[in-house]
């Protein structure tokens, strides 16, 4: 079992599935840019194009770096990633500002985003051994 954990295919696995939802996301928003501009109006960014740009370079270039961690930089992908999933909760997330039932489905993503970053800290960590 040791093995398998510690094989390079397992590692890299285990980096796709961690990055998969900014994967998603990141493909998305560019297929459906226009789409991923108004949330960025709706939550009041000055400059809506260049954060629905940066938000989408950031979940996939983040998680490029993650996955193939050239030169051991893989743990700027994380940070990155760590930074915007954690700027998304008060953002996109605002679970305190929100009637039930919204608030509870709120607090739940927050809830996930923060499982997520955990995530990533072992990603960022396991980059630089």
């Amino acid at each position: 079992m040791i093995e398998i954990l510690s094989s390079t295919l397992f590692l890299i696995v285990a980096k796709i599935i961690l990055t998969f939802f900014f994967w998603i996301a990141g493909i998305y928003g560019i297929v459906n840019f226009q789409e991923i501009e108004k949330e960025m109006k709706d939550v009041q960014l000055p400059y809506p194009r260049f954060f629905a740009v940066a938000t989408i370079f950031c979940q996939l270039m983040g998680s490029l770096l993650i996955i193939l961690n050239p030169y051991g930089f893989g743990w700027i992908g994380a940070g990155a990633l760590i930074i915007f999933t954690l700027l998304t909760i008060p953002l996109g997330h605002a679970f305190w500002k929100f009637d039930e039932p919204q608030r509870t489905s709120e607090f739940h993503i927050a809830l996930e985003h923060i499982s997520l970053i955990g995530g990533l800290m072992i990603a960022a960590a396991l980059s630089v051994m």
